[in-house]
Parts: C-alpha cells; sequence; structure tokens
C-alpha cells in the first residue's frame, strides 16, 4: 500500500524534473565548455600581499595559462584591518578584516569589458595578549578572504562564460 502513494510523487518529480532547464555548469569536466572558457582568461597582476593571494587563487581556480587568452581579468583590491571592540583601558578587543575587488573581463580582441562587478567578504579577529598570536591570526583571516573572494569571482565568471560562445578546443 506504501508503494501505491509514493507513486504519484515520484511521478510528479520525474514529469517536472525532465521538463527542468537546469543543467549542470561544469558538464564536460576539464573539457566542458566552461571549463574551456575559464581556462581562457589570463589574470592581471595585482598589487599587494592580498593581490598575490587572491591572483593564486585565481590562477589555481581558472586553469589559466592552458589554453590561448580569450578574456584578461583586472582586480583592483581594497583591504581594511579595524578595530572595533575598544576597551575601558582603550585597547581593543576585536578587529574586523575587510577584503573587497572590484573586477572586469575584458574580452582581448576588442577590448570590450563583459563584466564589470565586485565581490567581497570579511573576517571578525579576536585580539589575544600575544602579539604573535594576534598576527597570525590576522594573516590566516587574509589567506581565507582571499578564497572566498575568489569563489566569488570564479562563480561570476562560470556563469557568464556559460553564456558565452566556447573557447575552440586546442
Amino acid at each position: 500500500m506504501k508503494v501505491l502513494r509514493a507513486l504519484p510523487v515520484a511521478a510528479a518529480v520525474v514529469l517536472f524534473a525532465g521538463g527542468c532547464a537546469l543543467q549542470p555548469m561544469y558538464a564536460g569536466g576539464a573539457g566542458g565548455s566552461v571549463a574551456r572558457s575559464l581556462a581562457a582568461v589570463e589574470v592581471s597582476p595585482i598589487e599587494g600581499q592580498s593581490g598575490w593571494l587572491v591572483r593564486n587563487a585565481l590562477v589555481d581556480r581558472l586553469g589559466a595559462g592552458s589554453a590561448p587568452a580569450r578574456y584578461r581579468l583586472d582586480v583592483r583590491l581594497d583591504d581594511k584591518l579595524e578595530g572595533l571592540a575598544l576597551l575601558g583601558n582603550d585597547t581593543i578587543a576585536r578587529e574586523r578584516r575587510t577584503l573587497r575587488a572590484r573586477y572586469q573581463l575584458v574580452d582581448a580582441g576588442s577590448g570590450k569589458i563583459v563584466i564589470d562587478a565586485s565581490a567581497g567578504s570579511d573576517a571578525g579577529i579576536d585580539i589575544v595578549s600575544s602579539e604573535y598570536a594576534t598576527i597570525a591570526a590576522e594573516q590566516t583571516a587574509l589567506e581565507n578572504l582571499a578564497q572566498v573572494v575568489a569563489d566569488q569571482i570564479v562563480t561570476r565568471l562560470s556563469l557568464k562564460l556559460r553564456q558565452a560562445p566556447a573557447a575552440p578546443t586546442p
């Protein structure tokens, strides 16, 4: 009896899923159209330590350099570290590190801006009595923020390049 009750639900799921326009973004793996388009993105140098971290994360995720450059990605970062919680003895008990990126995807052939957007994230840092521990926490926060910002950028590029014609297979 339980099988008969579940049958209409299963049939409805099959009917709705069959007419759904959802498709896997990375269909075809490394040989798929999105992966090939992402590999054709050259990441311009980005200033500073935060820029080095974000650029390396982007190059890792894009597979940049494995295909002829069809696009150029220009990124400008704003990295801020600010004190928040002020104690009665005028010492800071907490900091917030914010990393914001303004980026443009430029068609290398025409110079046309394909995407002009921003990405960003922030992290809270507790200030402790050990200066070394505080510096290590600030550095770790920056490394984590660089990964998050790179993920946001690559996701946006993937969605846009999914709509664009695929880069030719070498």
